[in-house]
């Protein structure tokens, strides 16, 4: 019998992603398993059931999640779906196991294996698969949006019977995806841009993008394609520089964040309070808390005339593209588990299987996840 991937409806408020698109459908189809999804799972994307052509629709989440051997979400199950998952089912999604120990503990009580998108390793090999860089990428373009709606000015420099208008002046913070993303929409939209990260590797993706790198003494290339944690120094040193771009700059993007970590204070209360009245602040990392110190995750504030906005699932606001980015990256990634024959096989040999395996067989696999979790003595139902 075929293995039957399975899409329920989102249950997380807000959400508007989805992790399965009517093209990604039909390439499950050619691989020869069963897809199923539930009754309206898709219209959040825009997606209706009429586009996905010859897989099941189930009348309700229980009926799917019954016959399901994977499971395919974008936001982490909670304990509720957990609970009407079969024993050995394959759950892939974001699973922010920080956030939802309880739901952790109890898949891996349930024996349910668990692969969580955000521990997908970041090598090349893996690219196709990276739900943080595809996500992060419509991040980086939206923010810049928001920051062309808040601002008090133009973005490209206008030639007008009422004279020159110059550009505004950008600066992005963080230049991993969604800073690099914003850099060039930035750009596109005729703004002058500077950006500034800690990795000095940086430098040159920034100007190949036509921005300015910010210069300063302060190195910190870290493991993973992630910064490590700056000193107490050299966050001092970080501040001094970054004070006097930021008072320049009319927009200021900030995208330092750190997943399953609170995200870097880079900014703080005296470094908003010298930018010019109608300046905005586009804070992205709320998710972690912020790179703000005046930030307040999902509310947009003013502070001595300047704005600051801290969107959260700032994806969830293009659930379209996010959402075919999404699929792909979970189809990519379901790839190396079912061979030509439409057979499982979960090769915890693989090293971006293994990587990615969040619970597996009754143990929480990824070690961070498993000290954190049995270390608060979250007792296991033998």
């Amino acid at each position: 019998m075929p293995i039957c991937v399975a899409v329920p409806k989102e249950v997380t408020a807000g959400e508007r992603r989805v992790a399965l698109v009517p093209d990604i459908a039909a390439r499950f189809k050619k691989m020869g398993v069963t897809v199923m999804m539930e009754k309206g799972m898709a219209e959040t994307a825009y997606f209706p059931d009429e586009l996905f052509k010859d897989i099941e629709i189930a009348g309700s989440a229980a009926e799917l999640y019954q016959k399901a051997d994977i499971i395919l979400k974008v936001q982490p199950p909670t304990e509720a779906e957990i609970e009407q998952m079969k024993s050995g089912t394959i759950a892939v999604g974001f699973m922010s196991a920080h956030k939802n120990p309880d739901a952790i503990a109890k898949m891996r009580d349930k024996k349910i294996t668990s692969l969580a998108m955000e521990l997908v390793p970041r090598i090349s090999r893996a690219q196709s698969m990276d739900a943080l860089s595809s996500q992060a990428a419509v991040a980086g373009y939206k923010a810049v949006l928001m920051g062309a709606d808040l601002a008090s000015v133009f973005f490209p420099m206008l030639t007008t019977a009422a004279g020159t208008i110059r550009p505004a002046k950008v600066l992005v913070i963080g230049a991993g995806v969604a800073g690099l993303q914003a850099i060039a929409t930035a750009r596109r939209l005729g703004a002058m841009v500077e950006a500034y990260d800690v990795r000095a590797a940086t430098k040159e993706q920034v100007e190949s993008l036509g921005a300015k790198f910010v210069e300063m003494d302060v190195k910190a290339e870290g493991a993973g394609g992630y910064a490590r944690e700056l000193t107490a120094e050299e966050k001092q040193q970080q501040q001094e520089k970054l004070a006097e771009h930021i008072a320049k700059s009319h927009v200021v993007i900030t995208t330092a964040a750190i997943p399953g970590r609170p995200s870097p204070k880079i900014i703080s209360k005296a470094m908003a309070e010298a930018m010019a009245t109608g300046s905005v602040i586009i804070d992205i990392a709320a998710e972690g808390g912020g790179n703000c110190e005046l930030t307040k995750p999902g509310e947009t504030i003013e502070h001595n005339g300047v704005k600051i906005h801290a969107p959260l699932n700032i994806p969830s606001e293009m659930p379209v593209h996010a959402s075919e980015m999404y699929a792909k990256n979970l189809f990519n990634l379901l790839g190396l588990m079912i061979d030509k024959d439409a057979n499982l096989n979960l090769d915890m040999e693989d090293e971006v299987i293994a990587g990615s395996t969040l619970t597996h067989d009754g143990a929480i696999k990824h070690e961070p996840t498993r000290q954190a979790i049995e270390g608060n003595a979250v007792v296991r139902e033998d």
